[in-house]
């Protein structure tokens, strides 16, 4: 097992960090920094592009380039870097209300072109930093600052969408399952295409409190009971109607990407 930390991405005097006690934001960013690490990114060349919420804030903690948009737009921009240098890598963070929910068209089209960057998705199933409020994300019935008696939609399932739209590369991790999370991020970080992960951690400070996990403690015990191995829960009768979400890698599929084809087209417009 890797011992790489993570640390050189960090700024100085940066810790601890701003996300409430139980939140699994500091989770994910400790997962994707140790997989910079082991991919041996270098910060010049290395572009994070975040949005607003609590995951958004990210970026204040790293010393990578980075670009902290408005909300619901982090894969628009994040998509222009990259057409415009496909050398870079580059890395968006996003919540379920910056990447599904106000952000839901530049997703699909983002997927839809395969354009060859990572989104990490951070599902807290609310908008946690403004309130609670009801989000694509929030489970059907579930209670939110807005859906006092229960969320009467249902919710966007992250990974399919990203699936049915085009992604290359589609994983689901959580909170609680910091190495398998890690392991993800480093796929899909060397995954030529748009790829996504998607990482489950329920907001603490709302969604938490409003849904019978609190304590941040009943969140991770959910989490171990209910998130299984995807090789483990195919195999499983009625899953879904039991409450349990597949964890892993869901999508690994080599289409173009959007700079290959392009250069495709360029090249065909130049001998014309």
């Amino acid at each position: 097992m890797s011992h790489a930390t993570g640390v050189k991405y960090l700024k100085d005097g940066v810790l601890p960090h701003m996300w409430c006690p139980g939140c699994g934001a500091g989770t994910v960013l400790g997962a994707m920094l140790r997989a910079f690490e082991e991919l041996d990114f270098k910060n010049e060349e290395t572009v994070v592009v975040t949005g607003i919420g609590c995951w958004g804030k990210a970026d204040d903690y790293l010393v990578t380039n980075a670009l902290h948009t408005t909300h619901g737009r982090a894969l628009a921009f994040a998509t222009g870097i990259k057409a415009f240098n496909p050398r870079l890598n580059v890395v968006v963070l996003m919540g379920d209300g910056d990447s599904v929910t106000i952000g839901g068209n530049h997703f699909i089209h983002a997927a839809r072109r395969n354009i060859d960057l990572t989104a990490i998705v951070v599902n807290n199933m609310n908008y946690g930093m403004t309130g609670g409020q009801v989000s694509g994300t929030t489970p059907a019935g579930k209670i939110t600052s807005t859906t006092v008696y229960g969320n009467p939609e249902r919710e966007f399932d992250i990974c399919a969408l990203a699936d049915a739209a085009g992604a290359n590369y589609v994983a689901r991790g959580t909170a609680c399952h910091g190495w398998e999370l890690q392991n993800s991020i480093k796929e899909a970080l060397t995954k030529k295409g748009f790829s996504l992960v998607e990482a489950i951690s329920p907001c603490p400070t709302h969604f938490g409190r409003n849904n019978n996990l609190k304590p941040a403690l009943e969140m991770i015990r959910w989490l171990k009971e209910k998130a299984v191995p995807v090789e483990q829960y195919d195999p499983l009768a009625h899953p879904k109607e039991e409450g349990y979400f597949p964890f892993g890698r869901l999508v690994d599929r080599n289409a173009p990407d959007f700079n290959t084809r392009y250069e495709e087209i360029r090249a065909r417009a130049a001998r014309s």
